[in-house]
């Protein structure tokens, strides 16, 4: 069982005591969050969203608050003497899903109906008789 779920404006494909970095996220370390914008959830049968599936939320434990590695930014222009290094490290919280919920209240996708052609239903009749 997975879903793929909408963090701080980036996607990721979840699933049950998975641990991910995600850009900075209000709350304190230990703390819990959710998230209720699940774009597609796979638990047996496939479930998409438009944009959401409503009734389904992934609960998250916030384990820490992180920075990336630096990158370095270097910007060189030849001939004129113009050369600035910059570095950037991006703000991270490590957190781990401690679950899906709310399969059982969730709105399934509906098939759409089967069909049918008039060979079909010719053959139907003429088997029915």
């Amino acid at each position: 069982m997975f879903a793929i779920v909408e963090i701080a404006g980036l996607q990721y494909k979840v699933e049950q005591d998975q641990k991910l970095f995600v850009n900075r996220l209000a709350g304190d370390k230990g703390g819990k969050v959710s998230f209720d914008k699940v774009l597609l959830t796979v638990n047996g049968a496939i479930t998409v969203g438009a944009p959401a599936v409503s009734g389904i939320t992934v609960e998250a434990e916030i384990l820490d608050h992180v920075k990336a590695d630096k990158v370095i930014v270097f910007k060189k222009k030849r001939r004129k003497g113009y050369k600035v290094k910059n570095g950037h490290r991006q703000s991270l919280t490590q957190i781990q899903i401690t679950g899906i919920t709310g399969f059982e209240g969730a709105q399934k996708a509906e098939k759409p109906a089967k069909k049918t052609t008039k060979k079909a239903d010719a053959e139907a009749t003429e088997s029915a008789e």
